[in-house]
Formats: structure tokens, sequence, C-alpha cells
């Protein structure tokens, strides 16, 4: 509103309007972009037709459509949950025509109540919304921001035909009935009005071949992942951080989605050893000493790389924000900032020579367009876009006229005055947008009354503040001669923005792949960092190897945690040793050595450097584990049927090319069967002979090699973890060495928790005699003990009696009290 009077008395020509929110200058645009973004959900269609899978989902963080091409799938649908487990769909669309082994998987899946985060909404469409011609008259006649719209029907079909894969029957049929299902729900579009559509920013492929096998247990035992609650839950949505993990101690990205990807790396482990390779080849080229400065510039680099998809999505939408140019302004000229550096790396090095190629000039035209016409400083005082000087010459002219103003109604406030009643000291003139210029007079103390508002030759509008405001034939002239130039300028500028937002969706395609190759980087150096600092090596891929083979291998996590850490070497492959028992004391160090193998192969299957002196991973295809039992109310089982349950699954679906990691199966029932359990579950796994998966068993039944329930044969190696006895004191060496442990030396580790020295020394002794078949006398000291106390409560109700009362019968007293503890005494 601006206010100019003879007296002046008013704001100047740029303040904002009443009601408009002034921008908080603390809000920095990474706070605003975060502050509306929602909860990303996947919402995915699926068809299963003659023993083949189509799938496509569709991602509302990045608002891109992915597909996966038709692949086999057992009747199981093996492959189908996978991806179930592995995107957490919020929706799962298909036909309502489905054979009985879809429908029997869709039952099943609508009955886990219990399954984590939460199970899906199964949603059944007509079999007609999934025919293969509407499928594909759907997809060519989408709107997609990122088809430039300069492109004819036929150059379309062709440009979509090079990203979808029209042969692919089911998978064509899934994207149609899709895009059926968001057309209908209007995902994130809800309250828009209906000529606008989902916006879909793009088609990507994805597949799950050669990928290993890790169930969430697994992921939960090794921490892999470990979420915590947040101390402030006002810092996360959702109210939780990474813990203490492996995830937690790699992910070191700059960017929101380098951290996206590392997670899904690490969710899609690989046997892909040309992707492998070439992850490493960068690692490697980072971790050159003459390579630190390169790799640090880029990672300062990093951190402007902001959220495109989201940013894209609004424009579509029309939602833009003004921190929106200045992030995309910023994530574009970081972008050309990788560009030229890559420019200068070895272009032998796959990644660099797709940065230095793909970083197109559109990046460059994008970035000069937003630099020449936003003005992010008036954009950000005004909360609105505006543009800078000289873009166009009918909007300056305006904010000339607009900029003018002060002066020029400063006289007209003169004037006015001087035809007012002389009892009014002062008048101004002021405008305010949308309703034009006004007479702004101060309330006298006779103006009591509506009646005593009116003045002769003026149209009295409203009363604020104090203030009267009136239209008079000077402000009308004024308003047909300057017009409503706020809003006038706004509209232009409004036009403006449009015309921009549509140059830089025209691009899209490129900002969405400079997003993936820059995440790509940023993950690569956030492991090349961690590798660095913690002094990683680079594993070696030996597809004929079918198994591991670690020299001097540490555990990631427990090296960080420990004073001092002892490394350890584990080898298994070939037709030797492909199950290895490993017994010793508790505290050695067993549990330990089983997830460190674990996690040094699981490392070098996303491709980074592992905490070892050397590493030779052979053709792995699976990882299971049976080492702490997730306990919880809500599964409704007990933690030996949840142990059955990890152990079940490794026997059933572990091949010659799986890692089975086991430690102390069978403790959670009475120790025979246990132990029975265990032998019978080795002994199936060494009855395979030449396919036997690669098994780590550490236990504590050292029955199992003493009764001898294991065949003898080159399959199993026994292993131990090396001690030493010093008198009383057991000393851990945490070495593995060849061997099987004489004692579980349980009673040493009961006395370092604490438990007083003459219960150790009992459990000792009665642990001795039933190892010997002697019969198990009671504690003498402690039977005396208690018959003295005895003595003295008999003796002190004797004391207590009064032998004068006339009431006391000896006889009752006698039956009652002393003869009962006597007999227990005696």
């Amino acid at each position: 509103m601006a206010s100019h009077a003879a007296a002046p008395q008013g704001s100047g020509p740029g303040a904002a309007p009443a009601g408009c929110p002034s921008p908080d200058p603390a809000l920095g645009p990474e706070e605003a972009e975060d502050e509306d973004e929602a909860p990303a959900e996947v919402h995915l269609c699926v068809l299963w037709n003659s023993g083949q899978l189509g799938i496509a989902y569709y991602d509302t963080s990045d608002s891109a459509i992915y597909f996966m091409p038709d692949a086999p799938d057992h009747e199981s649908l093996r492959l189908l949950q996978r991806v179930l487990d592995e995107i957490n769909p919020r929706c799962v669309v298909t036909s309502a025509k489905q054979d009985e082994y879809m429908t029997h998987f869709l039952q099943r899946l609508a009955s886990q109540e219990h399954r984590e985060p939460k199970k899906p909404e199964i949603i059944l469409l007509p079999s007609v919304d999934f025919g293969l011609e509407i499928s594909k008259q759907r997809l060519l006649s989408g709107n997609y921001s990122f088809i430039p719209e300069s492109m004819t029907a036929t150059e379309k079909i062709l440009f979509l035909s090079s990203i979808i894969p029209f042969d692919c029957l089911l998978t064509v049929r899934a994207l149609g009935g899709l895009l059926k299902f968001l057309g209908r729900r209007r995902i994130g579009v809800e309250l828009e009005d209906s000529n606008i559509s989902v916006p879909i920013l793009g088609f990507k492929k994805f597949v799950l071949t050669h990928l290993v096998s890790i169930d969430q247990d697994t992921y939960s035992v090794l921490q892999i992942f470990k979420s915590e609650s947040h101390p402030s839950v006002y810092k996360v949505a959702s109210g939780l951080k990474e813990g203490l993990s492996l995830f937690g101690i790699l992910n070191r990205c700059r960017c929101k989605w380098g951290e996206k990807l590392l997670r899904l790396w690490f969710t899609r482990p690989t046997q892909d050893l040309g992707e492998l390779n070439s992850r490493l080849d960068v690692i490697q080229f980072f971790l050159l000493p003459q390579n630190l400065d390169i790799a640090q510039m880029l990672h300062r680099l990093m951190s402007h790389i902001k959220n495109v998809p989201l940013i894209l999505k609004r424009m579509k939408l029309s939602h833009t924000k003004v921190s929106d140019w200045q992030v995309l302004y910023k994530t574009v000229y970081s972008a050309l900032g990788l560009r030229d550096a890559c420019r200068s790396l070895p272009q032998s090095i796959q990644l660099f020579r797709d940065i230095a190629q793909e970083f197109s000039d559109d990046l460059h035209h994008i970035a000069s367009l937003i630099g020449k016409v936003v003005d992010f400083e008036g954009s950000l005082a005004e909360n609105r876009f505006t543009i800078l000087p000289n873009i166009d010459p009918e909007i300056d002219e305006k904010k000339r006229r607009l900029m003018g103003l002060p002066s020029f109604l400063t006289e007209v406030a003169r004037t006015e005055l001087e035809n007012l009643d002389s009892r009014i000291p002062s008048c101004s003139v002021i405008y305010i947008p949308l309703i034009g210029f006004l007479l702004s007079i101060p309330r006298l103390p006779f103006m009591v009354e509506a009646s005593d508002f009116e003045i002769e030759g003026l149209d009295f509008m409203f009363l604020s503040e104090e203030k009267l405001h009136y239209r008079s034939a000077r402000t009308k002239e004024l308003d047909a001669l300057l017009g409503d130039l706020h809003c006038e300028i706004r509209d232009q500028e409004t036009l403006l923005m449009h015309q921009l937002q549509c140059q830089v969706l025209a691009r899209a395609a490129v900002l969405t792949r400079v997003l993936d190759l820059a995440s790509r980087l940023d993950v690569l150096l956030a492991l090349a960092s961690a590798a660095r600092d913690y002094g990683y090596s680079r594993p070696r891929y030996c597809p004929g190897l079918h198994g591991v083979r670690i020299q001097n291998g540490r555990h990631p996590l427990m090296e960080l945690c420990a004073r001092t850490f002892v490394p350890n070497s584990a080898e298994c492959g070939g037709d030797r040793g492909r199950v290895r028992v490993i017994t010793g004391p508790n505290s050695s160090g067993k549990s330990v050595y089983l997830k460190q193998v674990g996690l040094i192969t699981f490392m070098a299957l996303v491709g980074s450097f592992v905490p070892a002196e050397e590493a030779e991973i052979g053709a792995v295809d699976a990882i299971f584990t049976r080492i702490h039992s997730c306990e919880s109310i809500s599964l409704g089982l007990s933690t030996f049927m949840i142990d059955l349950n990890q152990v079940a699954k490794a026997v059933n679906n572990a091949t010659q090319r799986s890692l089975v990691l086991i430690d102390e199966f069978g403790k959670g029932t009475n120790t025979v069967d246990g132990l029975a359990l265990l032998a019978a579950v080795i002994r199936h796994w060494l009855a395979l002979g030449p396919t036997c998966p690669h098994v780590f068993v550490a236990t504590n039944f050292l029955s199992l090699v003493q009764l001898q329930l294991l065949p003898q044969g080159p399959l199993v190696q026994y292993l131990t973890m090396e001690t030493c006895e010093d008198g009383d004191e057991l000393v851990f060496f945490y070495q593995v060495c060849e061997g099987v442990a004489s004692a579980s030396h349980a009673s040493h580790t009961a006395t370092q928790a604490g438990l007083p020295d003459r219960l150790v020394a009992r459990a000792k002794e009665v642990s001795d005699l039933i190892r010997s078949g002697k019969p198990i006398q009671p504690v003498r000291e402690l039977r005396k003990e208690n018959q003295m106390a005895q003595c003295q409560a008999l003796v002190e109700k004797f004391l207590e009696l009064d032998l004068e009362d006339p009431g006391l019968d000896l006889d009752v007293f006698m039956s009652r009290e002393v003869l009962p503890a006597a007999a227990s005494v005696l």
C-alpha cells in the first residue's frame, strides 16, 4: 500500500498489500525446500500371466513412473514379494480377473496385519482397464512435461518408444492400468482443478536381475540399517534418525538424492561385476593422494544439488515458490561446475565421461535464463516472483510510474487539502492494490457517528485505524489514468514466470539426468571418504570362487567402538570347509566374527571398499542369518519359533552360492532338542555335497563335537576362538584358529557379569556333577545356616510366651508352632 500526504504519514510504494505475509529472512531456500515436502508414497500396479510378471509403480517423491520389463517368476511369486519388500507400496493395483496363484498371494498380503511398516491397500480394477490397445493409447496420449511441446505426434511416439518397451506386453498393460489408477485417484493433485493431471516427470526402468537376496532380519542383525528415535520430534517428520549402523558410518553424502541412492544400493546388492567394478574404479581414483583436492571440491559442489523433481513438480502444477528459483539456479550452476571438473578428469572412467557429455549446454541455457530474468533480491523482499530491469519495457515503464508516485501523490495531497474543511489538519493519498487510489484523513473529535463521516464532494469508503478513507474526483481520475499498476505488474510478471517455467520443463530430461549422475558421484565420493578415513581396501571379484576369502578382516562398526580390534581371516570355497563350526567361550568374539564376514561380503556386493587387507568375493547370490531374535509381541511368535523361521528360510532357499551365518541356534528350547535340531540342519547341508552352501555356525553345544554328531569329511572344518588360562583368569585373544574349545567357561563369564563367587562356585560344582553323572547333594553350609535360623526363630517364640496369661493353651502352642518348626530343623 502506498501513502503520500501533505504531512507525510504513509509507507513507500513497495510495501506489501495488507494480508500478504512478509518473507522470513531467516528461512533459507534449503529449509523452504523441505518444509512442504510430503512423505513419499509408492503406488504399484502388477500383472502376472503364464509365468511372466509385469510391474510398474509411481513414486511421489520424484513424480516418476518406474517399470520392470517382463520377467519370469515362479508360481510362488517370489520376485513380486521381493519387489514389495523393497519399495513398500501404499497401494497394489491389479486386475480383478486373476488366476489362483495371484489370488492366493493377494489374500496372504491382505492378511498380514503386522506387516512393517504397513500392509498395502489392494485395489482391483476391471480387466478391461488393462487391455493392451487401450494401455498403449493411454501411454501415447499422456501429457508429459519432459516431452517438448514442439514435437509432433509421430515424434512423440518415437520418443516414447525409445523409453518404454512396447514389446513387453505385460509391462505395457501394467503401465496402462497404473495410469488409469492415477487418473482416477488423482494422486498428488486431489485438491487441484480437474483439468490438471497427475505430474509425470519421467519413465525409468528398474531391474532385479543379478541382485543378492538379503531379508530384513539380516539387515537388522548385521546393523546395516538401524533407526533410532530422534531426540527432537520436530526435526524429522518420521521422528526417527539413523543410529550406529553401516549405512550411518558410510553415509557422507552431501545431497539428499545421493543419500537416497546410497540407501537404494544397500537394498539392492548386486552380482553384476561390471557395475561393481565401475563403482570401485571411481572410489580408487579419488583415494589417490593427488586427487584429494578435486574430490573435496566436487563434494562441496554436491551440497548445492537440491530436490529438482520436487521443483519440477511444482512448476508443472504452477505452484512454484520464490525459493525454488534460487535453489534451481544454484543446482544448475553447481552441475555446470561438476561438468567442467569432470572434463579435466580421465575419460576412461565411465562416470566422468557421462557427466562431461550429458551435462549439456541446456544447463547453461537454463542458468542463463534464470540469472538474467529473476530478481532474487526483489523476489525475496516481496515474497513473489519479480523480474530484473530491461527484460520487458512495458513492465519497466509501469514500475517507473509506480516508483514515481511518491512525489506526484504528495502534490495531489496538498491540492486536495486546500479544498477540504479548514478543521482537517492533514491528508494523504494512498494506493491499495485491487482498490485503487484513496484520500485518507485523520478522524477528528467531532466525528462520532457514521453521519459525521460525510464530507461534501467525497465518497466515504471505510474507517481503518482512526483514518477515514474517501474517493474524490481527483482519485477517480488517478484510477482512470494510472490503473491498478501493482496488479498489472504482478500479472505480467506471472506471465513471464509461466514462460520461464515452460522453458525449464522443456529441458526437464537433462535436469533429471543431472540428478541421476550427480547423486551417483555423491555416493562414490562418500564411500571414498569413508575408505580413506577407515583404511579400507579394494575387494576383488572371482566368479569361479563360489565363496569368500578375507585376509585380516575387521568389523566396520566394532573397530570404531573398541580400543583395540584384533583382525581375523576367513575363507570358504571349493570343496573343503564349506561348513565351519566355531566353538569358544562366551564373550570370546564368535558373534562378532560371523557378523564381520557377513558385513565385508555385503560391502563388496554394493561396490564399496572393505575393512580388510585383502578380500576376494566369489559368486554370492544370498546372505542368510540366524544371529539375533527380533522379538515382537505383535508377531505372536515365541523366541524359538522366530529362530526356527529364520533357519527354515535358509534351509529352504540357500544354494551352493549362498552365505549362511548361524549363531547359537537351538538354545531357545530343551538342550537335547536344540542340539538335535542344530545337528540335523548341519547334516542336511552336508548331505548336499558340493552343492552345500557356505555355512558359518557358532555354537556353545560342545556335545556336537564330543558326541560326533556330524559326519567326518573335508566339507566340515572346526574353528575356535583362542584363549589362555592364567590361574583363575581367562585371557581372550579374539583370534580364530583351527580346533575345538574344551569348555564354555561360563563360570568365568558369570564372574565378569558380577554374580557372587559363592553362586558361581556352586554352579561349577553342579555342572561337574552332571557331567560326571554323579548325584547332586544340597550344599552343607547352606543347610546348616537354614537350621540355625530356624532354631533361633523357635527360641524367640518361646521367649515371647507370657506364662502368666490365663488364656494360654500350651498344647495348642506346641502343636501349631513348636512341632512343625522342630520337624523342619530335624
